[in-house]
């Protein structure tokens, strides 16, 4: 099967300004997710889909390819990475390069693994009815036991009926890691749901999960990519 890795880096990121270039444990921080797609060995064809210029020299010193810029319509602070997916699908099939899989991968995630992607890519090629396969982890508390803090202090539970339930007695639940989302790219194309029966979890430990949203954020998956030995050599 041809399978192309698309990894989304805009330019214009708010909160971490030009967090995808970032230097980041010894490295440009999309330089982690390029350097792992490649290790997996999964893909036919690795690109990195921006609008920024120096963003796309970055990602083709570090092996990423560059086929297209993408528009500023498709780069703003609203369009999901589906979109922005399916509008690479889109690029690369008028350029005449058409795939069997599609993976999706964040720019921000320098604890991805190339086993994680690769078991990720086993789940589709094994379940035929499968349409994505993406990056989940669990909630390190039962979420049923959820407090709200109002405005004034005030605390209430969203969910009352398990004020007294044992944490063992409620069921487990999950969550998207934010990594990574294979997807069959007719699945893209047609904006099918990611979140629904037709998609499988490829199940990752928290201490490999961490958003990055803010400089706390930042700083905290700084320490536990060390811990884990990420710095660049």
């Amino acid at each position: 099967m041809k399978s192309v890795c698309i990894i989304p880096a805009r330019g214009g990121s708010k909160r971490i300004p030009r967090k995808n270039i970032r230097p980041f444990c010894g490295k440009p921080m999309i330089a982690w997710s390029i350097e792992t797609a490649r290790a997996s060995g999964a893909f036919t064809k690795i690109i990195v889909s921006t609008d920024d210029a120096e963003i796309a020299q970055v990602a083709r010193e570090h092996g990423a390819e560059i086929p297209f810029l993408r528009p500023a319509v498709l780069a703003d602070d609203f369009t999901g990475t589906g979109a922005v997916t399916a509008h690479a699908l889109r690029e690369l099939a008028a350029q005449g390069q058409v795939f069997d899989l599609a993976c999706c991968i964040y720019a921000t995630a320098p604890l991805l693994r190339p086993q994680d992607i690769l078991c990720g890519h086993q789940l589709l090629e094994s379940s035929l009815d499968a349409l994505y396969a993406f990056s989940a982890t669990s909630f390190p508390f039962p979420i049923q036991r959820a407090i709200s803090i109002a405005v004034d202090g005030g605390v209430s539970m969203f969910h009352p009926k398990h004020m007294n339930t044992r944490s063992q007695d409620l069921p487990h639940a999950w969550h998207d890691a934010g990594q990574f989302y294979w997807g069959r790219p007719a699945a893209f194309l047609e904006s099918k749901g990611m979140f629904l029966p037709h998609s499988r979890a490829v199940i990752l430990p928290r201490h490999l999960v961490q958003d990055v949203d803010t400089e706390e954020d930042w700083i905290r998956l700084e320490i536990l990519a060390r811990a884990l030995g990420h710095d660049a050599k």
